[in-house]
């Protein structure tokens, strides 16, 4: 056995250095022109700014009916959970993270193992929604991932042996890293999760050579910023100016605002996007106020971490409508004029576009079919006209222990969650993958409690129709409406990408992934992956041909909070696997 070990190390070993000949270090330039690119992905979002679009048009909606697998890579081992990563491909080689964070640098024209490296985590780690994680990011010659106790890890993207680990807060406070970083002009920045158990939201800038931490900025008001120059660690202003100017009493103190999906990238205004979550605790009565910068977008300078402008979508959220869907950077085209802009569709159920360059709202619509806790958006300031009755009653006004429960639309899992959707610029539409269903909520007394839930709620959430629950939409930016929809009997959790070629892809937890025509929303092609398909495309150009690439297995929060519609998803099976398809070189034509 021990022979047969030592030898499938060496084989490794030297399958990774016949792949790595010719591999060239990632740099600057290659991340501000990944949206361009068509041999590697090296950005999560296939480009800074988030819009998976792929300008390749070898596949396209007349031949992708001949798209076929290519090869799938096992993840191995008993820890098969939710699959929510997005590939990274360089030089030949894929990078692909797993659950229970995990590691793996595999031969993008076999399938072969180059490498894997597995966290080593502690016992009491509190990722609250599935042990996933979602994406790398990658720079000269290391490629980095966060952990779920916390952590960020550099590698040798060629050996995959650790070159630093540094620790970006304390697990057992209930912080935990999900997101993909980002690294901008040699800084890697990433965000933290754990909203539900009332730690304070932040971001983080570190060297990405060294490791060393160069500022934070944290998104709850009334927290200091500081950014860190030769061994000093320097004040850099109170997030909001002040404590106590949208929180009550000390409550900013535990006020969550959790970052915990990232951040985009806008090169133009140098500028990073990132979401917050919800405020802590979920009962919105203890906590009377806006809450800042809890359920926003936030537009940080990358250079100090200072907050160039915010805007909140859910101000004193009641439902946990977490603000973290991802900002998406574009050009609006009307009225004869180009405006920087940029776009979201909320979990609270409404689409905002803003313009990027100050943070003012430029117009807003609900993306799902049915809204009850809001009756629409103020016109001029896009906050939200809030519902009479439609606010989870306070536990003071009954006996104490529990509520008034209000039944809500959309559910708290969002009408939109984590699953980041795709712009494309040939067809100036946004394409969502969303989610129909409604919730029971109430309120309920809680106390903080370090490294306890921090709700404060109880909740039910319920499928609103029989027949579906997910859809994937295409949205028009310029007017609100829904060009098209494709209905998915189960709640679409995977992201989508869009190409050149007219397509849209996305998966389903069914286990297909699904080629649509951009236009029309009609589906062209399918295939089941065997697990569900929680993750997020990708695609690129090797050897002369178009590849596709996504990771399946089954998961996330829906089976672990899904209340009745669980139903609909408990004969998933789990799995864990990255597929990869490509048109070959003689069906391109498409005869």
């Amino acid at each position: 056995m021990r022979s047969i070990a030592i030898g499938k190390t060496f084989a490794a070993s030297a399958l990774a250095l016949a792949v790595s000949f010719g591999a060239h270090a990632v740099t600057d330039q290659d991340l501000l022109n990944d949206h361009k690119s068509i041999d590697s992905v090296v950005t999560y979002g296939m480009g800074y700014q988030g819009q998976r679009y792929s300008p390749m048009k070898t596949l396209n909606t007349k031949n992708v009916k001949y798209l076929q697998p290519a090869w799938a890579f096992s993840f191995g081992g008993e820890k098969q959970r939710g699959q929510e990563s997005q590939p990274l491909i360089k030089d030949g080689v894929m990078y692909v993270t797993g659950s229970y964070s995990r590691m793996w640098a595999v031969d993008a024209r076999t399938g072969e193992e180059l490498w894997q490296y597995d966290a080593r985590l502690p016992d009491g780690i509190m990722p609250c929604c599935d042990v996933i994680n979602r994406g790398a990011a990658i720079y000269g010659d290391k490629v980095y991932f966060g952990t779920l106790d916390a952590k960020l890890v550099a590698l040798n993207k060629d050996t995959g042996k650790v070159v630093w680990i540094k620790k970006v807060a304390d697990y057992q406070e209930g912080y935990a890293i999900t997101a993909a970083p980002i690294v901008v002009n040699g800084k890697l920045i990433t965000g933290v999760s754990g909203g539900e158990f009332g730690i304070v939201g932040k971001v983080e800038a570190y060297d990405a050579n060294t490791g060393d931490l160069l500022w934070t900025r944290p998104t709850v008001e009334g927290h200091m910023g500081y950014v860190y120059k030769n061994g000093k660690k320097i004040e850099n202003g109170i997030s909001g100016g002040e404590a106590g100017k949208t929180w009550p009493g000390d409550m900013w103190k535990t006020g969550g605002a959790a970052t915990w999906l990232g951040g985009t990238y806008d090169p133009e205004t140098d500028t990073l996007f990132f979401g917050t979550g919800n405020p802590a605790p979920w009962n919105s009565h203890l906590r009377p106020g806006d809450n800042l910068y809890s359920a926003s977008r936030v537009a940080i300078d990358p250079n100090d971490g200072s907050i160039k402008w915010h805007f909140q979508t859910t101000p004193n959220d009641g439902w946990d409508y977490d603000g973290v869907n991802e900002l998406i950077s574009f050009d609006l085209k009307e009225k004869g004029k180009t405006i920087k802009a940029a776009a979201t569709a909320d979990r609270n159920g409404f689409f905002y576009v803003l313009n990027r360059e100050d943070g003012s709202f430029i117009r807003g619509f609900p993306f799902v079919d049915t809204i009850s806790w809001a009756t629409g958006l103020d016109p001029k300031t896009g906050r939200p006209i809030l519902k009479e009755g439609g606010r989870p009653g306070n536990p003071a006004d009954l006996d104490g222990e529990k509520g008034e429960t209000v039944v809500a639309f959309p559910a708290f899992l969002g009408g939109k969650n984590w699953m980041p959707m795709a712009y494309s610029p040939d067809t100036e539409l946004f394409y969502v993958p969303s989610n129909e269903w409604s919730m029971d909520i109430w309120n309920e007394p809680v106390s903080y409690k370090k490294g306890a839930a921090y709700l404060g709620a109880g909740f039910t959430i319920k499928p609103a129709n029989d027949d579906f629950i997910g859809v994937l939409r295409a949205m028009d930016p310029k007017t609100g409406k829904e060009v098209w929809r494709q209905n998915n009997p189960a709640p679409l959790w995977g992201g989508v990408m869009t190409t050149a070629g007219g397509l849209v892809f996305t998966g389903t937890p069914e286990g297909f992934l699904k080629a649509f025509d951009a236009k029309t929303g009609k589906e062209l092609w399918k295939f089941n992956t065997g697990s569900g398909v929680v993750g997020t495309p990708v695609t690129w150009e090797m050897d002369g041909e178009q590849f596709v690439s996504v990771a399946s297995g089954w998961g996330g929060a829906v089976p672990l909070w899904g209340g009745e519609v669980a139903r609909v998803v408990k004969d998933f099976n789990q799995g864990g696997m990255v597929w990869t398809f490509k048109l070959p070189k003689d069906r391109v034509a498409g005869k």
